[in-house]
């Protein structure tokens, strides 16, 4: 396991050039706001006709930054509206999907629709540590809080429909000591019959599998079926002890990229296919430079759309949002090529 530890540097890495940033990204930033904000960033992102419009987002707003003063941030959901996927409404009011006073606040939201209502899988911060947690809602204004995890369980991210009569969680634990006494987060999987007790938990991507990091991965966006099996995204980390002040923050030393994997229709605790080299690496001005922190790319939507083209919402710096395409079947090729491997 020593190769990876933090001592082991990732170096420097090539964008394959799959995924195309879009000239309008990013496509959701602090500035003009209807709240107050620092940083908006990391959303989930459905495609649903709706009245207000064809998308639907619920993004992460951060406000209370102040890199001088150290002030602490607040953290919220926010809830916004598209016609096209690049230009935005947002709604003058906060999601609040719970309201139990040891919240401190809500991270980090996906967005599935599944049998008429929309699910939001996020991150509560808690005094008592990181939770994932599922909410339930048809208008954005009434919730069904369905489950928190135990702590400290982040990056829980659902499956768009029911495989073999269960629902299933993509998750990401921490662990106080893993391997060789390493801190090495993994993505696992779970299930559930209701939505509300999981269990079954197992790990499905390792560290180990990610030659690029060094440190930790996460889900990304809820898996999307194709033909060829559930494409996922993940972020993967690569902690580097010679960075320093890369942002807002005193010392940064981490890099996050974009990863891809494919698991099977039937049985998505099979892994078909994952990428050995990273779909996407930080390079566009937004995504390092300017930043709160910079070099971070966090994928948290990928939404087809019907001729075939796909948009990726990403956090960008932990700033802004930023929006990159490809087609849908470029993104399950790049996955397939490193089946074997």
């Amino acid at each position: 396991m020593g190769k990876y530890a933090r001592e082991h540097k990732v170096g420097p890495l090539r964008d394959p050039g799959v995924v195309s940033r879009h000239p309008q990204s990013p496509v959701l930033t602090p500035e003009g706001m209807p709240f107050p904000s620092k940083l908006a960033y990391n959303a989930g992102v459905v495609r649903h006709a709706t009245a207000d419009g064809q998308y639907v987002m619920v993004f992460r707003n951060d406000s209370g930054w102040d890199p001088e003063k150290k002030k602490a941030p607040e953290f919220n959901l926010g809830l916004a509206y598209s016609d096209d996927g690049l230009t935005w409404r947002v709604e003058p009011r906060w999601l609040k999907p719970d309201d139990d006073p040891d919240i401190l606040g809500s991270i980090d939201p996906r967005l599935i629709r599944m049998g008429g209502r929309y699910y939001i899988s996020y991150c509560q911060y808690t005094g008592h540590g990181y939770r994932a947690t599922i909410a339930a809602t048809e208008d954005f204004r009434s919730f069904d809080l369905l489950d928190r995890s135990l702590p400290d369980n982040r990056d829980g991210v659902l499956f768009p429909e029911k495989i073999g009569g269960k629902y299933y969680r993509l998750d990401r634990p921490f662990p106080i000591d893993s391997r060789d006494s390493q801190k090495l987060f993994d993505i696992w999987i779970s299930e559930s019959h209701d939505l509300v007790y999981w269990g079954r938990s197992q790990p499905l991507l390792c560290v180990e599998d990610v030659p690029y990091c060094n440190e930790r991965i996460g889900a990304g966006s809820p898996p999307v079926r194709t033909d060829q099996g559930w494409l996922v995204l993940f972020h993967a980390v690569d902690v580097d002890e010679d960075r320093g002040k890369n942002g807002w923050e005193d010392e940064w030393q981490s890099r996050y990229t974009v990863g891809a994997m494919l698991l099977d229709l039937d049985d998505p605790r099979k892994v078909i296919a994952a990428s050995k080299e990273p779909l996407m690496v930080p390079g566009a001005a937004y995504e390092v430079n300017g930043g709160f922190r910079n070099n971070v790319l966090f994928p948290t939507a990928l939404v087809p759309e019907p001729d075939g083209e796909a948009k990726i919402y990403y956090g960008a710096a932990d700033t802004v949002l930023g929006l990159g395409t490809a087609p849908l079947a470029s993104l399950v090729d790049f996955c397939l090529s490193f089946r074997g491997r």
